[in-house]
């Protein structure tokens, strides 16, 4: 007998509250076997970082040594490239828009930013920084024309560039935001930066400090920058928030401290509306990842999915609690901008994708 019939047997056979309870549990671990991360490809010798994913086909990935990758049917196949000129480039973050238009962001020196618009046939540098206090961290863009980058502080203000024109030009940001001493961004994911839309910019940091850095552009008021400080640990440069994610009724953060990532205290927090304007405030979760976290993505409803070195986790309450589904190393975790698809990636071109 099946195991479908064998169930609808005893379900039968049992009373009805009994048979509620078993059907509980049974959907639980069902739901539980079916949020699962598949690997799809690994063993390049690059560590991705930036994953920019179009829609449930076509999605981008960028990494160390120069390394590149599309693929058009879902993550099935890649096709690898070594931008010619730029081998030892580390390319932390991607921003893509089709098949054929992607803009690539190098932390190091020097600090560049490349665009295709022929499917990473050619690439042309649209931004070079030779000095060595420049790093950059990460990239979004609102829409297809307005985006911006993230560096470390210098002189005690983040470096914030900004493009109107899709990427051609890049300059500084009007009014980039102070930073404490010690703090700083982590280029581990590209998610450090999030453009809401072209008038919100959220920055998330760490180091000595972990803080929550939104600017808002008011049409009646001046425009400024907003600073909420977060109960991470921050007893080392390696601590602090990597990333967040978030939807109209929740906030997540992720961190913790990559030397030690099986620490489990201090790697996630949420906030929560509680249906007014301000809403509640900032709560460590109950039951935190399993370790270090490098990044957060929204999935839908009240789930958001992260990874780290130890491992994926899943939230289903708005980051409340967190339950770990995969023990695999990944880096990024990202969703289709247009779609369903959620990949991941990781150091020795590593490549997921989560089934929900």
């Amino acid at each position: 007998m099946s195991i479908k019939a064998t169930l609808g047997y005893y379900l039968k056979a049992m009373p009805k509250y009994t048979s509620i309870i078993l059907l509980s549990f049974v959907l639980i671990a069902f739901s539980s076997y079916a949020q699962r991360i598949e690997t799809l490809q690994q063993g390049n010798p690059t560590s991705i970082r930036g994953l920019s994913v179009v829609d449930d086909n076509t999605a981008w990935i960028s990494g160390s040594k120069g390394n590149i990758a599309i693929t058009t049917d879902g993550g099935k196949t890649w096709n690898w490239q070594q931008v010619k000129g730029f081998e030892k480039a580390d390319f932390r973050d991607i921003e893509a828009f089709s098949d054929k238009e992607a803009i690539i962001m190098s932390s190091g020196t020097p600090a560049l930013i490349l665009k295709t618009t022929n499917g990473g046939v050619n690439w042309q540098v649209k931004y070079k920084n030779t000095d060595t206090s420049y790093f950059l961290d990460a990239m979004d863009f609102s829409d297809k024309q307005h985006g911006y980058v993230l560096g470390d502080p210098i002189n005690n203000k983040f470096v914030l560039l900004e493009t109107k024109d899709g990427g051609e030009t890049w300059n500084p940001f009007k009014d980039p935001p102070v930073a404490l001493p010690g703090e700083a961004a982590f280029a581990a994911s590209g998610t450090c930066l999030k453009v809401v839309d072209k008038n919100t910019i959220t920055i998330v940091t760490g180091g000595t400090h972990s803080r929550d850095l939104t600017w808002v552009q008011n049409i009646n008021t001046v425009d400024e920058w907003s600073y909420i400080d977060l109960p991470f640990s921050n007893k080392k440069q390696s601590e602090g928030i990597f990333s967040y994610a978030c939807n109209d009724k929740a906030t997540v953060y992720v961190g913790g401290d990559y030397t030690n990532d099986k620490r489990p205290d201090s790697t996630a927090m949420y906030w929560q509306s509680d249906g007014s304007h301000v809403g509640g405030p900032v709560h460590l979760s109950k039951s935190p990842p399993a370790g270090f976290q490098s990044c957060v993505e929204y999935i839908s409803g009240n789930t958001f999915l992260s990874t780290g070195t130890p491992g994926s986790n899943i939230t289903t309450n708005g980051g409340q609690t967190w339950t770990k589904i995969d023990a695999t190393s990944y880096n990024v975790c990202r969703k289709a901008k247009h779609g369903k698809l959620v990949l991941l990636a990781g150091n020795g071109g590593k490549i997921g994708i989560f089934k929900l």
